[in-house]
């Protein structure tokens, strides 16, 4: 990946993830003294501010996918489908966050040789990975290791994309986890036994450590950063986790936060293990 691509690119997800910061800060600000005019003018300004993101991600088109997105976090929808007015900030602001977290999962995903440009008048990174979106993911995993693993990692990782458009959030879910636990592993193993004895590894395979384990080892030994802070309880435990496993055999739905969530640190690992591209 061309360096400035990829300076851009980190310069926009650290943004984004500094307004989804401020935006459940607002929330919770919000929550508890909604009538506070200070508490109401913070959320303004936020919003303002996610405005102005937004219009650059999408090079300035209302009709670009993001724009539309934004626009529509300020709607209630009635029950015949029809626009209403009404919408109270709190929600507003959730929708707004989420707005904000799947142009997160947009960016993290671009494609090598992208056309990325600051510049609100030229192609934005958002609409240039919305175009390429339905297209097969490319060869992304050639850092790993294990050459048999490659073709099984791609298409997993298009398995996660396509059950996350679909809605399918325990399957997306899963899906980037394993991929994560896969990569994870694969560059744990190639260090070797010997080179990880410093770092208070546990004894036995690689292979049979817990999820958290080889997580919490890889940051140590540096191999990662502390991407893997921000997953999901719901992730560190994916393997235990089955759509029946709520409290009195009710139901138990991954969310399509915890979803994005796990995709979103997944290619942020990425980046930590194959820093070339």
């Amino acid at each position: 990946m061309d360096e400035s691509l990829r300076t851009q690119l980190e310069t926009y997800l650290t943004h984004l993830d500094g307004l989804i910061r401020r935006g459940r800060q607002v929330l919770e600000t919000l929550a508890s003294e909604p009538s506070n005019p200070a508490a109401m003018g913070a959320t303004r300004a936020w919003q303002e501010d996610c405005g102005v993101t937004v219009n650059q991600l999408s090079g300035g088109s209302k009709s670009h996918w993001l724009a539309r997105s934004f626009s529509q976090a300020f709607l209630m929808r009635s029950t015949n489908g029809q626009a209403v007015t009404g919408v109270a900030p709190t929600e507003i602001v959730k929708r707004l966050i989420g707005v904000l977290e799947q142009a997160v999962t947009t960016l993290s995903a671009m494609e090598n040789g992208a056309d990325v440009s600051a510049n609100a008048s030229a192609a934005s990174p958002a609409a240039s990975s919305s175009a390429s979106s339905a297209a097969p993911a490319p060869r992304r995993f050639e850092f790993v290791h294990n050459a048999d693993l490659k073709p099984v990692l791609e298409q997993a990782y298009t398995d996660s994309r396509r059950a996350l458009e679909q809605q399918e959030y325990e399957l997306a879910l899963r899906t980037s986890c394993g991929i994560l636990e896969a990569i994870v592993t694969d560059a744990l193993e190639h260090m070797g036994q010997n080179a990880l004895a410093g770092t208070d590894a546990p004894a036995g395979k690689i292979g049979d450590w817990p999820f958290e384990t080889r997580l919490a080892v890889a940051e140590r030994t540096g191999l990662i950063r502390s991407g893997c802070a921000r997953l999901p309880a719901t992730a560190r435990t994916y393997r235990d986790h089955t759509s029946t496993s709520g409290e009195n055999g009710a139901e138990a739905k991954i969310s399509e936060r915890d979803a994005r969530v796990a995709g979103q640190v997944l290619h942020v690992v990425i980046r930590d293990l194959d820093p070339g591209r």
